[in-house]
Formats: structure tokens, C-alpha cells, sequence
């Protein structure tokens, strides 16, 4: 009944892109200063749990639940609770959207998005924000932005239905997240010590690796079979990080004087994160423009960002935010029905309409991330504060809230 190639590559996958997880929780806990390695990692853990939790319960069914096309959801912005809790869902079913996969598994591969996205959230308000603030954030987010925007685009909803293109995750991830990521800090303010180093570059390698190769579950796995679209989505994902990796090199090596190796790693995964919406639409020739383009606007937007003095601490905004928007707008151009007849016409190729449909999408959605975000996080100051006190960040996160510490300094 089912194609066990595509099965099996699909769980291998969902594998990779749950390792993106943990492997995120190294690259920001290396990245942290000394005190608060442990905070910044428990929230990328707490999202795997809770995430997964609420996954289940609703949130599979307000994303897969429904389309706008056939007025079964909720305005196309949000699907119906038909299937809460999984129900009518067996081991039997398969995904409709192919017929090759197990609806389980698609189930899992997507609930992976829904832990990810969040967690890339926390890297711009790091030693700065309570864990209690933190959990009802995370709760209430999942609900009123990453299952719109899922539903929206990849469930049936009203951007799909409009024409909007994301192959796995611009819109629905990386820029969602990177300019919720802004508006936390414009909410939280900035450190008291924004001078705080890197406590663990190598253990930032290891994250940075781990994400790299978790990508290729990430986009490659967004074509949900195994097909020459699959292979395009893969190269492309390498392709793009590797050039986006070498101009970011080269740039900073020409501002710095010097070629810097948190540097080089962060050039990549804004590769990663601006071929994210392309891959499995465009052209191979047009990866290494998308990765030249991502290194030096990302790195750009990095340099302005402290310029004015926002304090986004691990540069989620720059990155993510900046990558998601500028790859989802290259979809635009780039996209090629004779690469992927699923896909559309760019703007190279006649798809004018095309074009503007992926930069009001994205343009949209960043701003209602950023300003939901913005009240989100006001709103949960009127229930707890959201920001640690003066005493508690200057102790560090990881012994004021967790008890805890990264190392024992005592023990050589």
C-alpha cells in the first residue's frame, strides 16, 4: 500500500530534523555567556516536550484539518478539531497529499517544524527572560502564529489557495520566528552586560554541524517521497550554505582583518535558512546566487542591527528573519515550473504575479509575527514579568531559575 523508499527516507527525515532540536540548543548554549548556558538550552528542550504535547492534542488538526477551497476550515486561516487528538487517524491511512506515506508520518515530520520553530525564537532574549514567561509564550505563539501560517500555507488555507510557494519553512519558520525574534527585544530591552563572549566556539561547531546536516532532513524531506525533486532540494541546500558560508568569509576577512570562525559557522546557516523556501523550486544555477545573496545580506543586516544597538543576542533577527524574507522573495524570482511542475513561474521566467504573491506573503507575514509578538509579550507582563531581575541576570540564568550549573568549576 505504501512506498517504503519514500517511508523510510521520510522517517530518517523526521529523524534529522528532530536532531535540528538539540543541535540548536548546542549552537545557542555555546554562544551564551558562561551563566546562562543551561537557560537557553532548557528552552530548546522544553519546546521538544511541550510542543510535542500540544501537537498531539490540537495542534496537528488546526494546521491539517480543513481547507479554505472547501469551506471546512476556519476562513482558511486556521483548520477545524476534527482531528484533535488524532482521532480517525490509523496505522492504515495515508497521507492524501501523495498516497506514498503513512499519514503518522507525516504527522511526525511536520510536528518537528512545530518544535523547531519557536526555539529559534530564543536565541535573541537569551539570560534575559523567566521561564514561566517563557512557557506561556511558547504556548500561546504555537496557537496564534506558527498554526495560522502552517494551516495558511502548507494545510489548505488562504495563502495556498492564492498561490503562495514556501517548499519548507521561509514564511512558516524562518521569518515568522526571526522578526518575533526583533520584537523581543524591542519588548525585553537589552542586556545588562551585552559584552558577554561566547563561553564554547567549539561546542557552536558542533551545533552548527549538526544543524547543517539536520537541513537536509529539513528541505530535502519537504517533498514528502523520494523523487529527482528530492535530489535538487538536497544539492541545492548544500550548494546554497556553502557559498552563503565563503561570503560571509570573505566579507567580514576584508572588514575584521580577520577570517573569524563564529562567523563562517553563522554565514552558513543563513544559507541554510534563505535556501529554505527555494529548494525544491529552483534551478541548481540558482543556488549559489541565493547563497551569495544570503551571506552578505544577513551579514549586512547582522552589522546594522548593532549599529542600532538592538540587542538581539545571537542574531536570530539577521539570520533568520532576514534569510527567511530575502530566500522567500528569491522563490520569487527563481522558481521554475520546469524544475518542479508543483511549483510556479519566478520572475526570470514570466511569473510577474507570481513574484508579488511571495514578497506580500512574506512581507505580511513578518509583520504580524513581529507585532503579535510585541502584545503577546506585553500581555504575559500584565500575568508574570517576563524579564528576570537586575540581581537574577547579573547571577545568571542557569543558578537564579534552574539551580544549576554548565560546569563545576571546582572539579578540574
Amino acid at each position: 500500500m505504501f512506498n517504503s523508499g519514500s517511508t523510510g527516507f521520510m522517517l530518517v527525515c523526521t529523524s534529522l530534523v528532530m536532531l535540528m532540536t538539540p543541535a540548536l540548543a548546542c549552537f545557542y548554549g555555546g554562544l551564551a555567556s558562561k551563566r546562562n548556558i543551561l537557560g537557553i538550552m532548557v528552552q530548546s528542550f522544553v519546546s521538544m516536550g511541550w510542543s510535542t504535547l500540544l501537537w498531539f492534542v490540537v495542534g496537528y488538526s488546526m494546521c491539517f484539518s480543513g481547507t479554505f477551497g472547501d469551506g471546512t476550515d476556519f476562513a482558511g486561516i486556521i483548520g477545524n478539531f476534527n482531528r484533535a487528538f488524532l482521532a480517525g487517524i490509523s496505522p492504515a491511512s495515508a497521507f492524501t497529499g501523495n498516497g506514498e506515506i503513512p499519514e503518522y508520518v507525516f504527522i511526525a515530520f511536520q510536528m518537528m517544524f512545530s518544535i523547531l520553530t519557536p526555539a529559534l525564537i530564543t536565541g535573541a532574549f537569551v539570560n534575559r527572560i523567566s521561564f514561566k514567561a517563557y512557557f506561556l509564550f511558547l504556548t500561546a505563539w504555537q496557537f496564534l502564529v506558527y498554526y495560522p501560517f502552517c494551516h495558511m500555507v502548507w494545510g489548505g488555507g488562504l495563502l495556498a489557495e492564492w498561490g503562495v510557494l514556501d517548499f519548507a519553512g521561509g514564511i512558516v519558520v524562518h521569518a515568522t520566528a526571526g522578526f518575533a525574534a526583533l520584537a523581543s527585544v524591542f519588548f525585553v530591552g537589552a542586556r545588562v552586560d551585552k559584552n558577554s563572549t561566547p563561553n564554547s566556539i567549539p561546542l557552536v561547531a558542533i551545533g552548527s554541524g549538526l544543524l547543517w546536516f539536520g537541513w537536509y532532513g529539513f528541505n530535502a524531506g519537504s517533498e514528502l517521497r523520494v523523487d529527482g525533486i528530492t535530489a535538487i532540494a538536497f544539492l541545492n541546500t548544500d550548494i546554497a550554505a556553502s557559498f552563503a558560508l565563503v561570503t560571509w568569509m570573505v566579507i567580514e576577512w576584508a572588514h575584521a582583518r580577520k577570517p573569524k570562525f563564529v562567523g563562517i559557522l553563522t554565514g552558513s546557516i543563513a544559507g541554510l535558512a534563505t535556501i529554505t523556501p527555494c529548494a525544491g523550486f529552483i534551478p541548481i544555477w540558482a543556488a549559489p546566487i541565493v547563497g551569495i545573496v544570503a551571506g552578505g545580506t544577513c551579514y549586512y543586516a547582522v552589522m546594522w542591527k548593532n549599529k542600532r544597538q538592538w540587542d538581539d543576542a545571537l542574531d536570530v533577527w539577521g539570520v533568520h528573519g532576514i534569510g527567511g524574507l530575502v530566500g522567500t522573495v528569491l522563490l520569487g524570482v527563481f522558481a521554475y515550473t520546469g524544475i518542479n511542475s508543483a511549483g510556479a513561474d519566478g520572475l526570470v521566467f514570466g511569473g510577474a504575479s507570481f513574484f508579488v504573491k511571495e514578497v506580500v506573503a512574506v512581507v505580511g507575514a513578518s509583520i504580524y509575527a513581529f507585532v503579535f509578538t510585541y502584545i503577546l509579550l506585553w500581555l504575559i507582563d500584565k500575568i508574570t514579568p517576563v524579564r528576570v531581575s537586575k540581581s537574577e541576570e547579573i547571577e545568571g540564568i542557569d543558578s537564579a531559575l534552574h539551580g544549576e550549573r554548565a560546569y563545576d568549576e571546582g572539579v578540574l
